[in-house]
């Protein structure tokens, strides 16, 4: 099988549609960082645990947003943390173009990954959010194109917001609230539809 040209959704959102049986991804938001002929990574913006980022890196909790706590990014690497922040300001390209701040690097707009190797201080003051999260969603080559044949996502567009919503629980409503299309009526789905 000769595969096709890949269209990158690098920075587009992945929401999980109702039917979606996996228990990873129930009404899951996933953000997805790299997608390419090699595969598709991301994270589930939509998932706090009751861990605070203090608890785990102590250095970076300050600049933490609300709520302060690590969020399961997805199933793949539990035990790896990721950074993800926004920083203000237009994408480099023109001249008077902002450079990019050391220790981030923009993966879409103004949504990029923070270097948690790097002192925390290198980036206090450029860091319009910060959100730290535990593990990643990974799928294989063409893994994603699959899923998407079978109904299992909607793709949309990312707002820089999204990463820091204060009110992650309610991401996946709010997202689809925002579409201007049959989708918005999809956030009124029920949690349960046994008991329509």
């Amino acid at each position: 099988m000769v595969m096709t040209e890949v269209s990158s959704l690098t920075g587009r959102l992945l929401v999980a549609t109702p039917s979606l049986a996996d228990p990873n991804f129930d009404r899951a938001v996933v953000l997805l960082l790299d997608h390419d002929e090699e595969g598709t990574l991301g994270v589930v913006l939509n998932r706090p645990t009751p861990v605070g980022v203090g608890d785990v890196l102590e250095p970076w909790a300050r600049l933490a947003g609300v709520p302060q706590v690590v969020f399961q990014g997805g199933p793949v690497s539990l035990d790896s943390a990721l950074g993800l922040a926004v920083v203000p300001g237009e994408a480099p390209g023109g001249e008077g173009a902002p450079a990019e701040p050391l220790g981030w690097r923009r993966v879409h707009g103004a949504i990029g990954l923070v270097d948690l190797e790097a002192p925390p201080e290198l980036l206090a003051a450029e860091l319009g959010s910060l959100r730290i999260f535990a593990g990643y969603a990974g799928w294989g080559p063409g893994q994603l194109e699959d899923e998407l044949v079978e109904g299992a996502w909607y793709v949309v567009e990312s707002e820089p917001g999204d990463i820091s919503s204060p009110a992650p629980e309610g991401l996946w409503r709010s997202v689809l609230r925002r579409q201007r299309n049959e989708l918005a009526m999809v956030a009124t789905y029920p949690d349960d539809p046994s008991l329509n």
